[in-house]
């Protein structure tokens, strides 16, 4: 019987070479991340641990990401902790502000995890790497820190859900409306600690932002991993960055899986998940009604040279509503550089947006952005939990870019093709 994606790469790092699922497996770490706000309680375990060194430094990565610049001075300490203990273990692959960025977009970005690795971080959107044909999945500060120690971790040999996706997408839909969508039909708990592995013709005419933001928001189906089979796509865009494709595997031909779903995206319209759960999608039209206070662009979702300049081609030339603040916010300093040299920063500053640097900041309700009370937002972020930005009373609703863009312009929810 063959395998998926999943169990390959979980077979090989235990050192058994199979793997099945429910299987509970020991298995080497490829890659360890961490972040500002996940590191420090990883690093008062590991010292609880008695642990003196990091099995292999060159799988550590820390990234300054979430309150950068820091917002007020324990999240200043909290870096200050990452950033002397990258030091003290020689850990190279340390990322500091001003040449840093959202950990999800900076890892691809800088080719730091390749296709066929076993990848953990302490931040549950580190399933966004498996686009690159990783296994990559996020764990609790406690299990980083064994990590950090042994080089190795256990782990429970997930089931997997195939989807297959064909079709085109029309104007103004994004891979962010096609997980937006397979999230409506799952629900929340819906791939509860299974990989979700995508297929079809349509994702081999995805370029690599668009498969990093589908893989991104499989976690809020309750998924363990997405991931998409390595191909050329993910060795094209690895290998301009000096990336590493030489463990690239793709799942057997007659591999078991728990489920089998198939999206045809050709009648997809651009989607709007309303609060509280990303799983509460509706096309976009049927929240015409719906004013906002304010719009975010930005995340690891959404937050991709793509994403700035569809947002930038609907904005350009246009003023942002007297009742909308709209903030944008580059995922990674390069991102941020690359839309400078374009222009789009211009363009985005001229429409009346608050063009941040590279954080998580708004996203989790933690600076550049914070809603108030009774305040709604339209953001292109993954999740709008109840007090997910902000004061437990605001509410938040989720698009893609170009949605956002034109909600911006408008002053409530809307649809870039009913613009004026």
């Amino acid at each position: 019987m063959g395998r998926t994606l999943s169990e390959i790469i979980l077979g090989r790092n235990s050192g058994s070479g199979d793997a099945r699922p429910g299987d509970l497996l020991t298995c080497h770490v490829d890659k360890i991340m961490a972040t500002d706000i996940t590191a420090p309680l990883s690093i008062d375990v590991f010292n609880k641990m008695g642990a003196d060194r990091v099995a292999d430094p060159d799988a550590c990565i820390l990234i300054n990401d979430h309150f950068v610049p820091a917002k007020d001075i324990r999240s200043a300490d909290f870096s200050k902790a990452m950033r002397l203990f990258a030091r003290a273990q020689g850990i190279k692959a340390y990322f500091e502000v001003g040449r840093s960025g959202i950990c999800h977009v900076l890892v691809p970005e800088k080719a730091l995890v390749g296709p066929g690795e076993l990848m953990v971080g302490a931040d549950s959107h580190t399933c966004t790497a498996g686009a690159l044909g990783a296994f990559a999945t996020g764990v609790g500060s406690t299990d980083l820190a064994a990590a950090w120690a042994l080089g190795e971790l256990w782990l429970r040999v997930p089931e997997t859900i195939r989807v297959a996706l064909s079709g085109d997408l029309a104007p103004y839909v994004t891979s962010k409306d096609v997980i937006m969508k397979l999230i409506g039909e799952l629900g929340v708990e819906g791939a509860r600690y299974m990989a979700i592995e995508f297929h079809g013709d349509a994702l081999g005419r995805m370029p690599m932002h668009a498969r990093l933001t589908l893989c991104n928001m499989t976690v809020e189906a309750g998924a363990k991993a997405g991931m998409v089979p390595f191909d050329e796509i993910t060795g094209s865009y690895l290998k301009a960055r000096g990336g590493d494709v030489s463990r690239a595997v793709v799942p057997d031909a007659d591999a078991r899986y728990f489920r089998s779903l198939r999206l045809v995206l050709d009648r997809l319209e651009p989607q709007v998940a309303e609060p509280f759960m990303p799983s509460l999608i509706k096309p976009v039209r049927e929240f015409r009604d719906v004013r906002v206070d304010q719009v975010f662009i930005g995340s690891c979702t959404n937050g991709h040279i793509e994403d700035l300049r569809m947002a930038a081609d609907i904005l350009r030339g246009g003023t942002v509503a007297d009742s909308v603040r709209l903030i944008v916010t580059p995922a990674t300093q390069d991102i941020y550089l690359q839309a400078a040299r374009e222009g789009l920063i211009a363009d985005l500053a001229a429409a009346g947006a608050a063009v941040t640097t590279p954080t998580c900041g708004a996203c989790l309700g933690g600076h550049m952005g914070v809603l108030g009370r009774d305040e709604v937002a339209l953001s292109t972020t993954n999740r709008n939990f109840r007090g997910r930005m902000g004061d437990i009373s605001s509410r938040v609703y989720l698009s893609n870019p170009a949605v956002a863009a034109a909600t911006a312009l408008s002053g409530r929810i809307t649809h870039p093709e009913d613009l004026p």
